[in-house]
């Protein structure tokens, strides 16, 4: 099961960590099954937090398009399309781009199943 680890920490935290992993991916020590995600500031994290339902809603529904997920979450296109990149951004999200009918289609993907909040990473 592929997951996704959240936390809040410092930006040396995350160097810190970064060093860590690249020290055992080295040594062929590093399990690929989780990805962590740390937020070095509480807008961008919070905002993550708010819109968990959007990347539920992408899990669970696999819309075809932005456009499609907009019409699942009720939401305005435009709106959503800035929190897909937002997602996509930070890693939690991955768009797949193709042509349909001449025109270009943006498909969100969640690759996770699972998301684990680190909480002890933030105090």
């Amino acid at each position: 099961m592929k997951k996704l680890v959240v936390s809040i920490k410092s930006s040396s935290e995350v160097f810190d960590d970064f060093k860590k992993a690249f020290k055992a991916a080295r040594k062929g020590r590093l399990k690929g099954d989780h990805y962590e995600l740390s937020f070095d500031n509480k807008k961008d994290f919070d905002r993550f937090v708010k819109n968990l339902g959007i990347l539920s809603a992408i899990l669970i529904h696999k819309p075809k398009s932005v456009y499609e997920l907009a019409k699942l979450v009720e939401m305005d296109v435009s709106n959503l399309n800035k929190l897909v990149s937002f997602f996509e951004a930070v890693g939690a999200v991955k768009i797949k781009s193709a042509k349909v009918d001449g025109r270009t289609v943006k498909t969100p993907i969640v690759e996770y199943e699972q998301i684990e909040f680190d909480l002890k990473a933030a105090g």
